[in-house]
């Protein structure tokens, strides 16, 4: 069902029952590309960070990994891979260290973010999806509607919210990113990016990415899909891409309708 005036991609992604009142539309931003970056299409990108002029990144699949990555030409410039068992997930820097997530084994990492040698690992329950922060607190998304909250340092929940549009809890948030006191989450297997207020939950805004990638360039569109978000607030440039894609795009938002 549409909800309202939404792309109906989004609104698929949402359930439960419609709400009581109508509501207002949510705003839906376009982009246009700023720049185009080369990125290693075998990277299955899991998380992305823009620390200091430099990508760091999380791969899934076999071997899942996490790299530094030169943004210019997206040479890889240090890898460290996981253990095969491990399914690599979400991923961001806070106070020089790495938190990395592992989609279904329960065991996060933390590396130091300068040379990705290994500190320490911790433990959460349910899945790992998307990984950010708000300076104080992790916030991990897990494909549910649900967004949890977790002590940076000892990895223990604080708290949890529901996100809804229009009323209607939202499903499958991968890749987050904070952004002027917004989270900002892919949708997964959709080209729309939410932006999501954490007080309550609510979705504030769309971002319409698609046609972002040129139809044919990935191998397989329902598994090669739009995921990773960088945000540099020192230049305020916005950076997206996603799991094996050729390209990293620098984009700029437009809007909204």
């Amino acid at each position: 069902m549409l909800l309202l005036a939404l792309p109906a991609s989004v609104a698929a992604q949402s359930s439960g029952p419609a709400p009581s009142a109508p509501s207002a539309a949510v705003p839906v931003y376009d982009y246009e590309v700023v720049r185009t970056f080369p990125h290693d299409p075998t990277a299955f990108t899991q998380g992305l960070v823009l620390r200091d002029g430099v990508l760091l990144e999380s791969t899934g699949r076999a071997p899942s990994s996490i790299r530094r990555v030169r943004l210019e030409d997206g040479v890889v410039l240090q890898k460290h891979e996981l253990a095969p068992e491990y399914f690599g997930e979400g991923l961001t820097e806070i106070d020089g260290r790495l938190v990395t997530l592992t989609w279904n084994n329960g065991v996060g990492f933390v590396w130091n973010a300068a040379d990705l040698s290994p500190v320490s690992r911790f433990a959460y329950a349910g899945e790992g999806w998307g990984l950010t922060h708000d300076g104080s607190r992790l916030i991990l998304s897990d494909g549910s509607p649900n967004l949890r909250f977790l002590d940076p340092a000892t990895f223990a929940e604080t708290g949890r919210i529901t996100v809804t549009l229009n009323g209607r809890p939202v499903r499958q948030l991968n890749e987050l990113e904070w952004i002027d006191g917004e989270v900002w989450a892919n949708v997964w297997q959709t080209d729309f990016i939410v932006r999501i207020d954490p007080a309550s939950g609510h979705v504030v805004g769309i971002i319409d990415l698609r046609d972002l990638l040129p139809a044919g360039v990935v191998k397989d569109p329902r598994d090669d899909v739009l995921n990773g978000i960088a945000w540099d607030a020192t230049t305020r440039r916005l950076f997206v891409t996603g799991k094996n894609w050729p390209s990293l795009f620098e984009i700029r938002l437009t809007g909204p309708r």
